[in-house]
């Protein structure tokens, strides 16, 4: 059952609406002005609310503004009888969920009812989802290394500089990419993600920049590129290294130009867009090869990040592995595992190629193969697939 607040002056208003939500297995509370509904909110949370606009001691909007500074996630209708075009954008830019105009449709109601109750469950799962991928994405480690690279990430992360993250394959270089876009001032902008290494060559344009309809065989609709799709947020270029040399001149041009032209168009759209951009591989030697821009390198590494393999990290074994533990024992729907000390010491000897992606994996095998307590034994014959 859906709690619903009714903040109306108008007594014949409130009591109407309370009869039609109850009738529909809805539970609602009164309140005859904004003043007593900001009162109730205090104590209560409400799944939706309806408020007047025209109302005494405090003007709808007013109360609209109020709401939104106490509970931001907030969904409310606002309704009106003196509903104008400018009224209506005003609510909604204000953060107004919808806008009704009165007399109030019976239809228009229970169709606005039902839209707010599942935009509030969208932000509830959307919560949810945000702290299940930060939880994956936890940069765990007190080693000296880990220390040196989270200071780094502070400084930098505020700032609009481009980053050019380095590392090894598994080390985690979006695990660093999503912290430093978390602790920046585009935290609440997209954060686009493309993996260079995953799009063909004939398609990673048209990913990127977007393509008009027509513009090719089977461009049968406008697409918008990720470049856009990231306007005032951040895009992650990953894999940055295997980008093909056409991509990377109109990479280049985004960068100096802020600008971008789709494919199949002569049109320059406008974006702001800051950059991130990882790879395992050495540019400086792709740049020897021919495989990659020179000045593009340069343009992506203002701020050069390095990530540590795990093997220069090996004291942060133990905290990997309990978290490791934690998360896919849960996924797993089964009881927490215990990992003896003779046993981490083993996983602590291991040379580690694939480092915290492979330790995962591991980690996850042993779970799922070994009884409750994980031993030295079991991880010598379990740790790697030679000995399976």
């Amino acid at each position: 059952m859906s709690k619903i607040l009714i903040i109306d002056d108008e007594r014949s208003i409130r009591n109407t609406l309370k009869d039609i939500l109850e009738f529909e297995k809805h539970e609602v509370t009164l309140a005859e002005d904004g003043l007593v509904g900001l009162e109730l909110l205090k104590t209560e949370s409400f799944d939706l609310i309806f408020c007047d606009i025209k109302m005494p001691r405090m003007d709808g909007i007013e109360v609209l503004v109020k709401i939104r500074e106490e509970v931001p996630d907030q969904t409310v209708v606002m309704i009106s009888g003196h509903g104008t075009v400018d009224t209506a954008v005003e609510c909604l830019r204000k953060g107004a969920f919808d806008f009704i105009v009165k007399p109030i449709d019976l239809n228009r109601l229970l169709v606005s009812v039902r839209n707010g109750l599942e935009r509030k469950d969208l932000v509830q799962e959307t919560k949810i989802l945000k702290k299940k991928v930060a939880r994956k994405m936890a940069m765990i480690g007190e080693s000296a290394p880990m220390m040196h690279l989270r200071s780094v990430i502070e400084r930098v992360a505020p700032t609009d500089a481009r980053v050019l993250i380095t590392g090894e394959n598994g080390t985690g270089k979006e695990v660093v990419a999503r912290e430093l876009f978390e602790l920046s001032n585009r935290a609440s902008a997209p954060f686009v993600e493309v993996n260079c290494a995953a799009i063909p060559s004939d398609l990673i344009e048209s990913e990127l920049f977007g393509h008009e309809k027509g513009s090719f065989t089977s461009a049968i609709k406008q697409r918008i590129g990720k470049f856009e799709q990231a306007h005032t947020g951040t895009i992650f270029l990953d894999e940055v290294g295997d980008m093909s040399l056409s991509a990377q001149t109109k990479v280049l041009r985004v960068l100096q130009e802020k600008e971008l032209t789709r494919v199949g168009s002569d049109k320059t759209i406008k974006v702001d867009v800051r950059v991130f951009a990882a790879t395992n591989k050495d540019l400086r030697k792709e740049i020897e090869k021919g495989n990659f821009r020179e000045d593009l390198y340069h343009r992506l590494s203002v701020i050069p990040i390095h990530v540590p393999p795990l093997r220069e990290r090996v004291e942060d074994i133990p905290l990997l592995v309990n978290y490791f533990n934690e998360i896919i024992c849960e996924e797993q729907g089964i009881a927490l595992k215990e990992f003896d000390e003779s046993a981490i010491n083993e996983l602590k000897k291991l040379h580690w190629s694939g480092n915290v992606r492979e330790l995962r994996n591991v980690v996850e095998r042993l779970i799922i193969l070994c009884g409750k307590v994980v031993t030295e034994e079991e991880v010598k014959a379990f740790a790697t697939f030679s000995s399976l």
